[in-house]
């Protein structure tokens, strides 16, 4: 039988070997810590009788490693960054030291996102379902804005989720603004994969509702604006460090989060969120409003990056660069106002294309605002006030009471 106390009883010899690894303990200080460790590593590393011819081919190779080499690729890596050398662009520290952060904001939108997690299985899709297959559920205007909308924003989402992985991660210099983008490149397949969802629930022609975006003509435009703010900086050569450069990297963020997520995403909820209004669709409706929730902190980070970027380069922000932003926002607005009245030719669901128009351009407003131009709108007003109901943040009911499943995450979401 096994008594424990024999292995609590040290013999003379274990006493000795104890007492004498614990003097040689003390008497290490760091500097002899570090030189045991060198030599213990290196030691790892002899050919050993019983490897095989592999592993001695391994440890071999290694021993003509360039350790050089690789840490010369680490911009920034002989010293340890503060929070001074941190940059939106041209940073040239240590990308790979997190901390200590300069944009708390940016690490504190990372946690918001991971916090505010979901899956589209989790909506129950049963309801619509049943309403999409019934020949009276829905009329012709209503099924025709269910699937121009799956149609954009099957595609928008992979544009954006493409321009963030190809292109922006690598050139914004930032750890926690890349944190963030990591997070929101994630986001952005979930959306797509929400879109999936329902047109695979509803039994949707899948080839169809994909190809819009090259076949039908309001859905093209808007992808192909969008497409060539991603060419120039997509380029596994391209560069920032130069006026020209830099201002390019700035116009793509414009492009993508003040307009494609800014505006070109803003008919589409409204469309489908008054829907659910309206008891119709709800299970697409409720993965929509999911979705708005995530893209309306993917525009304010936007936002708060393309503002750090001007008071950090304030040479880039000149008369030149104001008036094309300028231009940007409002051809994405037209843009916007076109596919609203391809959508919906005629009033449908408690609204129009005129009142769409109104809508879009008091959105435009508010992206001119925010990045500090003036409003090219003067007096429009905002004919949805439920939607900017959706958007209070601080008013919105609680974003998970609905879902069939419930996260402990979801308690933590702060949105003050």
């Amino acid at each position: 039988m096994l008594s424990w106390d024999e292995f609590d009883k040290e013999d003379g010899s274990e006493a000795a070997v104890a007492s004498n690894t614990n003097a040689q303990s003390t008497d290490l200080g760091v500097d002899k810590l570090d030189q045991a460790g060198d030599a213990a590593a290196h030691e790892a590393r002899a050919v050993a009788a019983d490897d095989s011819a592999a592993v001695a081919r391994a440890k071999a190779a290694l021993d003509q490693l360039d350790i050089q080499e690789g840490l010369d690729e680490l911009e920034g890596s002989a010293a340890r960054v503060a929070v001074d050398e941190k940059r939106m662009i041209n940073c040239r520290a240590d990308l790979n030291q997190l901390v200590p952060f300069k944009y708390d904001w940016a690490w504190q939108k990372y946690l918001d996102g991971c916090a505010n997690h979901w899956m589209p299985q989790e909506v129950n899709m049963n309801a619509d379902i049943a309403l999409w297959k019934s020949t009276d559920g829905l009329t012709d205007d209503e099924r025709r804005i269910v699937m121009r909308n799956l149609g954009f924003f099957s595609t928008a989402d992979s544009l954006v989720a493409n321009n963030l992985a190809l292109a922006v991660y690598r050139l914004i210099t930032n750890p926690e603004c890349r944190q963030y983008i990591l997070r929101q490149a994630f986001e952005e397949a979930i959306h797509t994969h929400a879109y999936q969802y329902c047109i695979e629930s509803l039994g949707m022609d899948e080839g169809e509702i994909f190809n819009m975006y090259h076949e039908i003509p309001s859905v093209a435009k808007k992808a192909s604006w969008g497409l060539k703010y991603t060419r120039a900086i997509s380029d596994p050569t391209f560069n920032t460090g130069t006026v020209e450069t830099d201002k390019e990297l700035l116009r793509n963020l414009i492009a993508y989060y003040c307009v494609l997520e800014g505006i070109f995403f803003y008919c589409g909820f409204t469309q489908i969120l008054s829907m659910g209004r309206r008891n119709k669709m709800t299970g697409v409706a409720e993965q929509f409003q999911y979705i708005l929730r995530d893209e309306s902190m993917h525009l304010n980070f936007g936002i708060d990056v393309i503002n750090q970027i001007k008071i950090e380069n304030p040479h880039l922000w000149d008369a030149a660069m104001k008036d094309e932003a300028t231009q940007m926002i409002l051809q994405g607005t037209q843009l916007e106002i076109e596919y609203a009245r391809d959508t919906m030719p005629r009033g449908v669901l408690g609204m129009n294309a005129a009142m769409m128009e109104d809508y879009l351009k008091f959105i435009a407003n508010r992206r001119l605002t925010q990045i500090g131009l003036k409003e090219e709108y003067p007096g429009t007003t905002n004919p949805f006030p439920w939607m900017s109901e959706i958007m209070d943040l601080k008013k919105e009911k609680n974003f998970f009471e609905t879902r069939v499943i419930e996260y402990q995450t979801g308690g933590a979401l702060s949105w003050d």
